[in-house]
């Protein structure tokens, strides 16, 4: 009963720690998404496009794109 009750404990904790590693790689994997498109939307600012036509391209809202306006002058 005792091997049972260790192995049992032991499969609860490698599940937990694969999860923990499939949603680190997925929050990775977004931030990137994040990281390229507020990249795609500078370009888009710098090259004097409108905030709503990058916001419709981008899917970031207008106040976010303002905001990052706003860092790079």
């Amino acid at each position: 009963m005792r091997k049972k009750a260790l192995l049992d404990e032991q499969s609860a904790l490698d599940y937990a720690e694969s999860r923990g590693r499939a949603e680190g790689r997925l929050e990775g994997k977004l931030e990137g998404k994040l990281e390229g498109t507020l990249e795609i939307a500078a370009n888009m600012l710098q090259k004097g496009l409108p905030v709503s036509l990058i916001a419709e391209v981008t899917g970031l809202s207008e106040m976010e794109i303002e905001a990052l306006n706003k860092k790079l002058h």
